[in-house]
C-alpha cells in the first residue's frame, strides 16, 4: 500500500465511517480496486478506525463530558441512565465478537458480491425509515438501546452500514433525530476500542499483523481518516436533524448496483 492509497482510503473511511454509506464497504471497494488484499489490509483497517474513534471524541468531547461527571457523582441521574444505554447497547456486537469471530472474519473475505447486496440492504433500510413516521419518544429506553445495540452487530457484513442501521431502527422505534446521531457515535466507541485492544495482544504475541504496509503509509492513512473523520461527524449529526437519509439511501442503492454489475462482469 502506497501513501497515497493509504491517504485515499483514510479519508474514505472517515467520510464514510459517519455517513450511512458503510465504511466497511467502501473501504472493501477501494482495496479492491486498488488491488490490496485483504490481509494486507487488516492493521490499516483497524488503525482508521480507531482515528475515527478519536475524532469522534474530539466533536463530542462535550457529550462525553458530561457522561462522566455524572457518572462520578455516584448515583442514579440522567447521566447514568445514559451511560447504562450504550452499556446495554454493545451486549449484541459483545456476543459477536466473542462468539462468531470466526465466522464474520471468512464473511469480510468473501469479496465484493456481500458487499453490493449488503449496501442495497442499506438503501432499503434508510428509505424505510425516511417513509415511516412513527409516533416520537422523548428519550432511548433501555430495550430500544438493546434494540439499536441488535443493529449495530448485525452491521458487522461489510456493506451493511453501522450508522445506517442504528439510526434507521432508531427512527423506527420512535426516537427523536436530535438525540439519535449522537447516541450511535457514542455507541460504537468501546467495541471499536475492544476490537483495537485484541489486535494490540495479538502484536504483543508476535503475530504479523502489518503485511507489508510502511509505517509512513499508516501514518497518513491515519491523520486521513481522524480530519475527515472530524468533518463528517459534525456533518452527520446536523443531517439527520434535518432528516434527509433519503439521499443516502439513493446514494447506497446506485453503489450496490454498480458493485454487483462489476462483480458479475469482470
Amino acid at each position: 500500500m502506497s501513501v497515497f492509497e493509504a491517504i485515499v482510503l483514510g479519508i474514505l473511511q472517515g467520510l464514510t465511517e459517519y455517513l450511512p454509506v458503510s465504511s466497511s464497504g467502501h473501504l472493501a471497494i477501494g482495496s479492491a480496486l486498488f488491488g490490496i488484499e485483504a490481509e494486507e489490509n487488516m492493521a490499516f483497517t483497524v488503525l482508521v478506525h480507531i482515528a475515527t474513534v478519536l475524532s469522534t471524541l474530539v466533536i463530542l468531547w462535550k457529550e462525553i463530558s458530561w457522561i462522566f461527571r455524572g457518572l462520578f457523582r455516584f448515583r442514579l441521574n440522567e447521566e447514568t441512565r445514559y451511560a447504562g444505554n450504550i452499556l446495554i447497547s454493545m451486549i449484541p456486537i459483545g456476543i459477536i465478537g466473542f462468539f462468531f469471530k470466526d465466522e464474520v472474519e471468512a464473511v469480510f473475505g468473501s469479496g465484493l458480491l456481500i458487499v453490493g447486496c449488503m449496501l442495497l440492504v442499506t438503501a432499503l433500510l434508510l428509505a424505510f425509515s425516511y417513509y415511516f413516521k412513527p409516533r416520537e419518544k422523548s428519550k432511548i429506553s433501555p430495550r430500544d438501546a438493546f434494540i439499536i445495540g441488535i443493529a449495530q452487530a448485525v452491521a458487522v457484513l461489510p456493506g451493511l452500514s453501522r450508522s445506517g442501521s442504528t439510526i434507521a431502527t432508531g427512527l423506527l422505534l420512535g426516537n427523536k433525530k436530535t438525540t439519535l446521531a449522537q447516541f450511535s457515535f457514542l455507541m460504537v466507541i468501546p467495541p471499536i476500542m475492544g476490537e483495537a485492544l485484541l489486535d494490540l495482544v495479538k502484536m504483543a504475541k508476535g503475530a504479523d499483523v502489518t503485511g507489508n504496509i510502511s509505517t509512513t503509509a499508516l501514518a497518513a492513512g491515519f491523520l486521513a481518516a481522524f480530519v475527515s473523520g472530524c468533518f463528517a461527524c459534525k456533518w452527520m449529526i446536523n443531517i439527520v436533524r434535518k432528516g434527509k437519509l433519503i439521499y443516502f439511501a439513493i446514494y447506497c442503492g446506485a453503489v450496490g448496483l454498480a458493485t454487483l454489475l462489476f462483480t458479475v462482469f469482470s
